[in-house]
């Protein structure tokens, strides 16, 4: 069976998020659906999968609610199921930069549509910015852009306050995954005085679905936090599988060719060789 997966995030300003996850946890349940919701004062960030019915079920439900709205969703297809089961969080951000004051909703940097991004990577006056963990950035990035290095989000002020300077870096663009996270890092800068901060909406899911191949520069896969690992153009399966001892991406990139299997010893923690997963699974 294929299934339907849906991401969506909105900054939006919520309140009785008790309710919201009582009523929704239910209705989830109820169509069998698996993934991640998570609610906070800021608004509403999620990853959903299922059939095709009861996940634009939900997602019509969500867009019903007065404080929430319209929503931008990205949907591609997984063979089997990405998530084990579904949950509804309730957090202080929705995506953790550990600073609950700096938000999108009261100032945000300027939304650069797929179809421009290869113009701003390649003007020489912009630093361009991946603000994702290492272990992302490590099987694909964009022609140029800089790898803070971060273990996770919440260095990222910490590399900011660092490694830039609104005087010396006049213009920066940021990306990431589905758009999240480069949002929030665009207020941030703009709390600390850059006054031209630029990022990609929609993130490199909309990108890597819009821009052709031909045009494309992309280098390398689009890491996910599902069983897929990776994707590539047009948002196919990539071909990574996730090390079971320590978690990190590994390729897949010298499968048996007699059986089509692939046997991986992991260069990051040593464990392995992984025999029996199957090449696209």
């Amino acid at each position: 069976m294929t299934y339907l997966v849906s991401t969506f995030y909105k900054f939006v300003p919520l309140t009785h998020l008790e309710e919201r996850q009582a009523r929704w946890l239910s209705l989830g349940n109820q169509h069998q659906l698996r993934g991640t919701i998570l609610l906070a004062k800021e608004g509403i960030n999620a990853t959903l999968s299922g059939s095709v019915e009861a996940v634009r079920g939900l997602i019509d439900e969500i867009q019903q609610d007065v404080e929430i709205g319209s929503l931008v969703v990205k949907e591609s297809w997984s063979q089997d199921w990405p998530f084990g089961r579904f949950k509804i969080k309730l957090k202080q951000e929705i995506v953790t930069l550990g600073h609950p004051e700096i938000s999108p909703i009261h100032q945000v940097g300027t939304y650069v549509p797929p179809q421009d991004w290869n113009q701003l990577l390649q003007d020489p006056d912009v630093t361009v910015i991946d603000t994702r963990n290492f272990y992302e950035v490590a099987i694909g990035t964009f022609q140029g852009a800089i790898n803070p290095q971060t273990r996770s989000f919440r260095e990222f002020p910490a590399y900011v306050q660092g490694q830039l300077d609104p005087q010396q870096h006049r213009k920066v663009a940021m990306f990431c995954t589905g758009g999240i996270r480069c949002e929030k890092a665009t207020a941030l800068l703009l709390s600390q005085g850059f006054s031209e901060v630029y990022h990609l909406q929609g993130g490199i899911l909309n990108y890597l679905a819009e821009v052709p191949p031909e045009e494309s520069l992309w280098q390398g896969e689009c890491f996910v936090f599902d069983q897929r690992v990776s994707l590539q153009e047009g948002l196919a399966e990539g071909h990574y599988q996730m090390c079971p001892a320590c978690g990190h991406p590994l390729s897949r990139e010298n499968p048996d060719t007699a059986t089509g299997l692939a046997a991986i010893k992991c260069p990051h923690c040593g464990q392995g060789p992984w025999p029996e997963l199957a090449v696209g699974q």
